[in-house]
């Protein structure tokens, strides 16, 4: 059999949750089945690491999608031709984008449907691309996969899709993620925040991830406890970040804030295994990989209350009203406060965590591909 598969996202050092979610179970996927063929589907040359084992193919297609109106040409051109040109038995799509204009039965992974519940943080042009061909592509695949069971109501819910349409298979933690012992925290707190705990938060920086109300948290925790601990923020800046540059900027305490951009994974796994605790008071998630990443690593969670996050957090999570900088405070001056509560969570996590495995989602993936044929 042969499986077409869109690795747009598979950029050398840039990959963000999609990317990861893709990379993560297709180098498990087409090793585990080398009798069939795999061909990626890149927007721009590719690296030879992306190209797992011998049953894949690498092919270049134009235009580079990064645009609503390339997406169009894309999925509406580019991927019907190659599909033909290839005589792909299967169309995977890990990221949303499917094709209108091909026969060929195609699975699509929608993780969230953010664009509906916060449009005012999308532009225009991909309000709209999302709004006009999103639900289209969902109704036109023979299956589709998310990843929570909240964002599959979502879906449902939404678009009208049948429930036994939609498969739910989780997210998982890259290899790198593992508890640290002490030593190798000192050498990372060393590295970043001149050897103080730090509170944690990662992920490409714009305005769904809430930081602003972050930092307002962070500087009320500072002038009610008048400790040393500091919060780091990785992450690039990602779109519609100037009022998060703004308080950057402005804030007091802004000396104990280390922003350090973007981080390979190694180092992030470092940065994530010696925090004192991930604060994630993301307005909406789909999932929500850093919660997990946190509680792979033996690291206590402190995440919204919303959407899919109390899914992915579970029994192991501290949840706070994200539109709230005073209760992100509070929770954050109670888990440092209460050393009995951070083991808790931490045993907790180590429960929590068991849910979650890219082996596990790379099989249930493939179950997924199997039944559009």
């Amino acid at each position: 059999m042969r499986i077409a598969v869109n690795t747009r996202l598979f950029l050398k050092g840039k990959l963000e949750g999609i990317g990861w979610f893709a990379h993560e179970t297709l180098s498990r996927l087409v090793r585990q089945h080398p009798e069939h063929e795999f061909i990626f589907f890149f927007d721009r040359p590719y690296h030879k690491d992306f190209v797992f084992a011998p049953n894949v193919t690498p092919v270049v297609l134009k235009p580079q999608a990064r645009h609503p109106v390339l997406y169009y040409l894309w999925t509406e051109w580019a991927i019907p031709y190659a599909l033909r040109k290839y005589k792909a038995d299967l169309y995977f799509s890990p990221d949303g984008l499917g094709t209108l204009r091909s026969k060929v039965p195609t699975c699509i992974t929608i993780h969230d449907l953010a664009y509906l519940h916060y449009p005012q943080f999308m532009d225009k042009m991909h309000k709209w691309h999302y709004a006009h061909y999103l639900p289209r592509f969902a109704r036109k695949a023979r299956r589709i996969i998310t990843v929570s069971e909240y964002t599959r109501q979502d879906i449902i819910q939404q678009y009208g899709i049948p429930e036994e349409k939609i498969d739910v298979v989780y997210n998982g933690a890259h290899e790198a993620y593992k508890p640290l012992d002490y030593e190798k925290k000192e050498q990372v707190k060393a590295q970043y925040t001149d050897g103080e705990e730090f509170f944690l938060f990662t992920g490409a920086l714009h305005p769904r991830k809430n930081v602003v109300n972050l930092l307002k948290a962070f500087v009320q925790f500072k002038r009610r406890q008048r400790s040393r601990i500091k919060l780091v923020i990785v992450g690039r800046m990602a779109w519609q970040y100037d009022e998060i540059t703004k308080a950057r900027d402005l804030m007091p305490y802004k000396e104990d804030v280390v922003w350090t951009g973007y981080l390979n994974v190694e180092d992030l796994a470092r940065v994530t295994g010696s925090a004192y605790a991930l604060v994630y008071p993301s307005l909406f998630e789909g999932f929500g990989i850093p919660i997990l990443e946190a509680m792979t690593c033996d690291v206590p969670v402190i995440v919204s209350n919303t959407s899919s996050m109390p899914e992915v957090g579970g029994e192991a999570a501290l949840l706070v009203d994200p539109a709230s900088p005073e209760d992100i405070a509070a929770k954050m001056m109670q888990i440092y406060k209460d050393e009995g509560l951070r083991q808790k969570m931490i045993e907790a996590a180590r429960v929590q965590k068991l849910k979650f495995s890219w082996d596990r989602s790379a099989v249930q993936i493939w179950e997924s591909l199997m039944k559009c044929l």
